[in-house]
């Protein structure tokens, strides 16, 4: 994780969290006061990790929480008085929010840092493999097209289309998508 977005009231609260992060190696730690402050930098620039001490000024915190979690993949820590926090946690646990008692113990904030880093990085590395595997679907779709325009215009065999749309990759020192893109180019579909 890189960098982290801290939402509280106070700046007390804000030199505390920041002193309990310190141990992480983050580079980029902000600060704002207010909900509605909070998703217009939300807006401009991406977190790995939220942190909202509720209440806050303008709003007690969950919609804030759960704004974040529609709108980033950041993982999101809810810091609630003991009294709310199974109302609160009921309210935003199904949107993947971490929900702490105030006030938060250095090692269980700490825990708590660690067990959404863990998650985050896992998300990541599933998030560039489902990328990789919808390219690759979007390739096979296209190379799939190309092959159907040679199958009707050529009057290829399904084989001689494959054949085809390899042997001219490998000539041409191209990826089978930039054959297929040039062969519908050719046809022009």
């Amino acid at each position: 994780m890189d960098s982290v977005l801290i939402v509280s009231n106070t700046s007390a609260t804000f030199e505390v969290l920041s002193l309990m992060l310190g141990s992480e190696k983050f580079s980029r730690i902000s600060t704002m006061q207010g909900g509605n402050q909070a998703r217009q930098e939300l807006i401009n620039a991406e977190y790995d990790l939220i942190v909202i001490d509720a209440p806050l000024p303008d709003e007690l915190g969950d919609d804030l929480a759960l704004h974040a979690a529609e709108q980033t993949n950041a993982g999101i820590i809810l810091i609630v008085e003991n009294e709310i926090l199974a109302d609160v946690n009921a309210n935003v646990e199904d949107m993947g929010i971490f929900v702490m008692p105030k006030p938060a113990s250095p090692e269980f904030f700490y825990q708590a840092v660690k067990l959404l880093t863990a998650a985050r990085n896992r998300i990541s590395v599933l998030e560039d493999e489902n990328k990789k595997l919808q390219e690759k679907i979007s390739e096979i779709r296209l190379v799939d097209r190309a092959k159907l325009v040679l199958i009707q215009r050529l009057e290829m065999t399904e084989q001689q289309a494959h054949r085809y749309i390899e042997k001219q990759s490998m000539d041409m020192r191209q990826s089978r998508a930039i054959t297929a893109q040039n062969i519908l180019k050719t046809y022009d579909l």
